[in-house]
């Protein structure tokens, strides 16, 4: 692609046409199909919901301060964790990255002048709204404590009613989540520049592509999952109710056939973005592209053949025990290989430490300690030893919180001077950054040896001897939500007073850098066309399609 494809960038910057100022109308953004403003929409209402099931979790770790119900009833204490896991998992882990970085980013890459179906795109976003708003009304005026699996038969027999309107909502929101994938899958297909051949794919292409699919072949399972919990409790139906002849392990299959590949969907777009910025600021080549690949889709389809390990203690067949304790163990190569060609690209690289760097770093400690206590977990005598205590919790939250939430920090970092414009204070990311980190663990590694010592989760008393573990976790929280309100303290400066970041502040390869900050509506004055691949440093800066950056001296040492 010549420099003539960018003109647009040669204008004075506050003359350039931009998708942000295409429309300032409430309006505007309210009908928009342009799938950066989307974008954005998105990760509005998600930071909405965020800060909203951090509260929660606050007043649990306050609580949890004392070995002694001193803030709250047991009852109490059983809503705020439900409302936690329920609006924390369906509302933001879920859709966080896929919806936002998925949204912004996969026309960009590919050279797209925006996603397949833009109205479909706006129409999901208006689903997730609706759905989210009509959950937590339902789980806070219902006071609903299930916690986030709605587990039968207490969801069915024993709790408030207000249980089918919070699973009617998260049955709703399926429908957004649904909808975003078969935009994503029929955009990679269709709408790829000339050139854009499958082995030309950024990596987090990839894996946003591998996540649609896991999204559109499982959701509709918990969706029937919900339906039936919904029946059951309106209708009466004997489906999961053991007094009427059903089978309340039936849902355990069924939720968790569902939910163990929605911890893929929650981590392979985490995946995508460390893969991207790690060469980035290691100034090399992704190491291994093809293997990085076959690795995202062999995650994506062995995670549909794990569920029962979450079942170790259900009563399923200790066969079938076995048969799911040696494929867990399997999809955990495909992991290791990411985390290995991760660390080979970075081998005698020119590593500078940015905050996006830093946070992608921070993903790949913790995603990796999370993931060998995964293998714990796998092996059933210790599975049965720990469940239900806070060792699964700790857990859980290194491989959900730590690593993707991590790489969405990252990715807002990384990705921020494309869709603002705007620079943000490089000093205050990078504490935030360690701050995340060193918070984050303070939090959740004590877990693991109160867990590991018996303390069971979902408690509101527990006994003193698990008091320090707790005042460490509880202290850890207080950092770490002050690491994550820092981001939104200075994002929100930069976007009145950063300094201009210019089309590439990283001097990043792949398509999306080749455009303007903010990009045009259409993002391309022109069609690219794409002769290398998105890691390829070579002369003129033509890497995959870009013709217009200088090539720095270290880049051309690294040839």
């Amino acid at each position: 692609m010549t420099t003539d494809t960018l003109v647009a960038g040669e204008l004075p910057l506050g003359e350039r046409p931009d998708y942000l100022r295409e429309g300032r109308t409430v309006l505007s953004w309210l009908t928009t199909t342009d799938h950066k403003r989307i974008a954005i929409l998105y990760a509005i209402t998600i930071t909405f919901f965020f800060f909203l099931a951090g509260a929660a979790i606050a007043l649990v770790r306050l609580e949890l301060f004392t070995p002694n119900g001193d803030l709250f009833s047991n009852d109490t204490y059983n809503r705020l964790f439900s409302f936690h896991g329920i609006v924390m998992v369906w509302f933001f882990l879920v859709p966080s990255i896929p919806t936002v970085m998925g949204n912004f980013l996969v026309p960009l890459m590919i050279g797209a002048p925006d996603v397949a179906f833009p109205r479909l795109n706006l129409m999901s976003w208006y689903i997730n709204v609706i759905a989210g708003v009509f959950t937590i009304y339902a789980v806070i005026a219902g006071g609903v404590d299930t916690g986030w699996t709605f587990y039968t038969p207490y969801s069915t027999m024993f709790s408030n009613s207000y249980v089918l309107a919070a699973a009617f909502g998260v049955f709703t929101v399926g429908f957004s989540t649904i909808a975003t994938a078969v935009n994503m899958i029929t955009t990679v297909h269709l709408l790829r520049a000339p050139g854009m051949t499958w082995f030309r794919l950024p990596l987090f292409v990839w894996s946003i592509y591998a996540t649609s699919i896991v999204i559109a072949l499982a959701t509709p399972v918990l969706a029937i999952s919900l339906l039936l919990v919904i029946a059951e409790r309106w209708l009466g139906l004997p489906i999961f109710d053991p007094a009427r002849g059903g089978d309340p392990i039936l849902f355990q299959h069924l939720f968790w056939f569902y939910s163990h590949p929605a911890v893929y969907i929650m981590v392979l777009p985490a995946m995508g973005v460390v893969s991207e910025i790690i060469p980035c600021f290691a100034r090399r080549r992704i190491f291994g592209y093809q293997f990085m690949v076959y690795a995202i889709v062999a995650i994506a389809g062995l995670g549909f053949f794990v569920w029962g390990h979450h079942m170790f203690v259900s009563g399923q067949s200790p066969f079938a025990s076995l048969i799911f304790s040696l494929l867990s163990f399997i999809i955990a190569v495909p992991s290791a290989i990411k985390v290995f060609n991760w660390t080979a690209s970075l081998y005698r690289g020119q590593i500078t430490f940015e905050s996006p760097m830093l946070y992608a770093l921070g993903f790949v400690g913790l995603f990796t300690t999370g993931g060998l206590s995964g293998l714990f977990l796998a092996s059933i005598p210790i599975d049965i030893h720990v469940t239900d205590t806070y060792f699964v919790v700790a857990h859980f939250h290194y491989i959900m919180v730590g690593g993707s939430v991590s790489a969405f920090f990252a990715a807002l970092h990384f990705w921020w001077p494309k869709a603002t414009g705007r620079l943000y204070p490089e000093s205050w990311a990078r504490f935030a950054a360690l701050l995340m980190y060193f918070g984050f663990n303070l939090t959740f590694f004590p877990q693991f040896v109160a867990g590991y010592l018996g303390m069971p989760r979902r408690y509101a008393t527990y006994p003193p001897e698990f008091q320090v573990y707790n005042v460490m976790s509880s202290s850890g929280a207080a950092i770490l939500a002050a690491a994550y309100l820092l981001p939104l303290g200075y994002f929100t400066w930069s976007l009145f007073y950063g300094r201009k970041a210019g089309n590439n502040p990283w001097d990043a390869t792949g398509l999306e850098w080749s455009t303007t900050s903010p990009p045009p509506p259409k993002n391309f004055d022109h069609e690219p066309r794409v002769d290398h691949d998105p890691y390829d440093y070579h002369p003129q800066g033509a890497s995959a399609g870009i013709g217009s950056r200088p090539v720095h001296q270290h880049e051309r040492d690294l040839r």
